[in-house]
């Protein structure tokens, strides 16, 4: 099974748009604010310190999200193509196995008890969770990691997403590995530094 046997057909790229359709309607049934409550959208937000981090369009975050479309890619591919499950065109779904997995997180992600974790033991303290756009920003940026995978090399993937999580360590000290690992594990040592920037 070659990449293009994970590239989406048109049933698939529909399904991922009636998926996004769902989140965003229950984003809103869950009181997400639509935007920032500042009042603006920017497409660019940079202080992960502040109220208006995760509410607008794009973020120190973004480059996790682009990575977990990498990710997802290459679960599809692990599925699809070496474990061949569900037959020859399964693979073609694994871009709408993507947006689900993104979008549950998204939904998930902005729960009580999920914003609650961020505030105690990430960088993030003052979290209040994402506004909607950002969220649905943040399904986009999965899809151009998960397009990304699907077009570059393997290697240049993970090239590229090992400078992503370098460069956002250095910048603001946190990415989307120290964040998995101060969700489920927090360690003092991390916190500790993560506070000195």
């Amino acid at each position: 099974m070659t990449a293009n046997s994970l590239s989406p057909h048109r049933a698939a790229i529909v399904a991922a748009l009636l998926l996004s359709l769902v989140t965003l309607a229950v984003l809103f049934a869950m009181d997400r604010p639509p935007i920032c409550e500042c009042g603006y959208v920017s497409l660019w937000y940079g202080d992960i310190n502040s109220s208006g981090n995760s509410q607008h369009l794009s973020d120190w975050y973004t480059p996790s999200h682009i990575i977990h479309g990498m990710l997802f890619y290459g679960l599809g591919w692990l599925l699809f193509s070496k474990f061949g499950l569900g037959g020859k065109s399964a693979g073609k779904w694994s871009f709408t196995l993507a947006i689900a997995l993104e979008a549950t997180w998204e939904i998930i992600e902005n729960t009580p008890m999920v914003i609650d974790r961020y505030r105690s033991v990430t960088v993030n303290w003052g979290y209040s969770g994402d506004s909607i756009i950002n969220s649905m920003a943040d399904l986009g940026w999965m899809s151009l990691g998960f397009w990304l995978a699907l077009k570059l090399p393997v290697k240049v993937t993970i090239a590229l997403a090992v400078i992503m999580e370098i460069v956002v360590a250095l910048v603001v000290r946190d990415n989307l590995t120290l964040n998995v690992i101060m969700l489920i594990w927090p360690f003092e040592a991390i916190r500790e530094w993560q506070a000195l920037g």
